[in-house]
């Protein structure tokens, strides 16, 4: 068992660049987590966890024979590599999965986001999609970034277990039209389906920002564009809070 005192130690100027650089996470092929939780996560669904860093009395799993670093730090070197601003006490680095689409989608449903850019959001919106049971996740162009820390905190460990992949709009429209689904957008407008009127229980579903919504190219992608009943004092929807409306329609129809 380890131990640093230091926040000048080699391991801990890591654990802070993987929090505050996507290049260098990239680089790496590594991404940081936080919390007892997200390592009970990751040790459940066989992630490759590379370091751990825990203070005193931190509760952490068996990882016997697993080849992972355990590191004793104190409160201050946690505090310091955390980006949490309040510590929970455990901080880890795991390899990245793999996140290029299969060469052909099977039957089920799908979500996709286009230009989502706040990683609480995106995180959001990944444990929705996964409490929804979706089969498969494409991040397009200008979402947040998939390992931010903040992403990786609100998914509460879809990380682990759900399949998530990153491409452009072209390729995943093109494996959803070859696995015959039609794919619908979120979309604001006088010429949508209301929600409630289309099947979605065998379909891709594509949400945009709040702000711009989805982009002309993507609406010309879709099958149909779909819209969600609301007031008309209402101008738009949170995204993680029209993409949980839509996955929850898609469930409820099976």
């Amino acid at each position: 068992m380890e131990e640093i005192t230091s926040r000048k130690n080699p391991l801990c100027a890591h654990f802070r660049k993987l929090a505050s650089s996507r290049a260098y996470r990239e680089e790496t092929g590594e991404f940081l987590c936080d919390s007892p939780k997200l390592l009970k996560e990751a040790e459940l669904w066989g992630a490759t966890v590379c370091a751990v860093l825990f203070t005193k009395g931190g509760q952490l799993p068996p990882f016997a024979d697993r080849g992972v670093r355990l590191v004793q730090v104190s409160e201050s070197v946690m505090e310091a590599v955390s980006p949490m601003a309040t510590p929970q006490g455990v901080v880890f680095s795991c390899r990245m999965g793999r996140c290029e689409p299969p060469a052909r989608l099977e039957q089920g449903r799908y979500l996709l986001l286009e230009g989502v850019q706040d990683p609480g959001n995106v995180g959001t919106i990944l444990r929705t999609a996964d409490a929804f049971d979706v089969d498969g996740i494409f991040l397009l162009e200008g979402c947040a970034d998939l390992y931010h820390p903040k992403t990786v905190r609100s998914a509460m460990g879809v990380h682990f277990r759900r399949a998530v992949w990153r491409c452009g709009l072209e390729q995943a429209a093109d494996l959803i039209k070859e696995a015959g689904l039609p794919l619908y957008g979120a979309a604001l407008g006088e010429r949508t389906v209301d929600v409630r009127r289309a099947d979605l229980r065998r379909a891709a579903v594509m949400v945009g920002s709040e702000g711009r919504g989805l982009s002309q190219a993507a609406l010309e992608a879709c099958t149909a564009a779909i819209q969600i009943p609301m007031s008309p004092r209402c101008e738009s929807l949170n995204a993680a809070v029209a993409a949980a409306v839509v996955l929850w329609e898609g469930i409820r129809g099976d």
